[in-house]
């Protein structure tokens, strides 16, 4: 396992040093760990220990990510590594987030080979998800340049709790992110993720026009699921491109959260508020909900789909088939 020097970190006295990746700004004193888990402070020098460090690999659709307006109905390889910046206690992946699972060592050569293997089977690149990737910097961007000389995809699904340099360092290397905004409170950010709101705005803000965004907002009961709340941040995204797809998923009780699975019916109600301000709602995690894409122009069905079954019917590449529109909000 390659143990190198991270990015995006200042020295302080005593040995201590300050990484400057993520938002938390973490100070970090001799022997001890930043709240990620995998940056650690050696004698004074911020180590980095997830460098290639693989822990899930699986090709997935990429409405999976979800990004159900890039590249709709193909599939990308999917990677995580351990550790996480946030400590949502209702996180759906904590076994790799905050768990210690066994991992295989990949080199940005060997994942490049992997990525360009995964073309055979309808794969346009390579999504960094499962975990936060955002820890995983100094990997990523080492990848990143190979598979841009690859004319493959890079996809990002993040928390989206980055500082401004390194997102600037990264967003030319990028082409989708779906960046998941977990509610639209400061309150519930400190309470129930250990984080804020306002990086999260601004990293949405940053790289909204840059490439292409979605957003996902984890409905849970009780804690982020007011009418208001959800009108609130529909505004906020349509003041940035009213196109922005937005996914309103589905809560399960997971890890630390025992509270009972969100009643689909709240979910469909913000949704019906959520489509007030912007053009594209979807939900996630209900079994049975097409969420079909229709045409703005003329309102024919471009894209079905029900789960991960994908189905294009009047779109095709970049055009409405049935009344000849331009379909700009859709990337292919």
């Amino acid at each position: 396992m390659p143990v190198m020097e991270a990015s995006y970190y200042e020295k302080l006295d005593g040995n201590r040093v300050q990484c400057h990746l993520c938002a938390h700004n973490c100070k970090i004193k001799d022997g001890q760990s930043g709240i990620c888990r995998v940056r650690k402070n050696e004698g004074g020098t911020l180590k980095t220990y997830n460098y290639g460090e693989v822990v899930s690999i699986a090709l997935d659709p990429i409405e999976k990510k979800p990004l159900y307006h890039f590249h709709p109905g193909k599939n990308i390889l999917s990677i995580g590594t351990a550790g996480c910046n946030f400590r949502c206690g209702f996180c759906q992946n904590y076994l790799i987030a905050h768990g210690n699972p066994p991992a295989s060592y990949f080199s940005p050569e060997n994942m490049l080979q992997l990525t360009i293997m995964s073309t055979k089977d309808k794969s346009i690149g390579l999504a960094f998800t499962y975990n936060e990737p955002g820890i995983w910097f100094e990997y990523i961007m080492d990848v990143a340049r190979l598979l841009k000389e690859h004319n493959c995809k890079v996809v990002l699904v993040t928390n989206g709790f980055i500082e401004e340099k390194p997102l600037n360092e990264l967003l030319p290397l990028v082409d989708a992110m779906n960046i998941d905004v977990k509610a639209f409170t400061d309150d519930f950010y400190r309470r129930c993720c250990k984080g804020r709101l306002g990086p999260v705005q601004r990293c949405v803000e940053m790289v909204a026009g840059k490439l292409h965004v979605e957003v996902t907002n984890l409905v849970v009961p009780g804690q982020n699921d007011s009418p208001d709340e959800i009108e609130t941040l529909a505004r906020w995204l349509a003041s940035i491109n009213p196109k922005t797809p937005l996914h309103l998923s589905r809560y399960h009780p997971a890890y630390k959260f025992t509270l009972d699975a969100t009643d689909p019916e709240v979910i469909n109600r913000n949704r019906e508020i959520a489509r007030q301000h912007l053009k594209f709602v979807y939900t996630g995690n209900i079994i049975g909900d097409e969420n079909t894409t229709l045409c703005l122009n003329c309102g024919a069905v471009l894209i079905r789909r029900n789960y991960y079954r994908t189905v294009l019917e009047a779109w095709e590449n970049g055009v409405c088939k049935s009344c000849g529109a331009l379909i700009d909000y859709i990337k292919y």
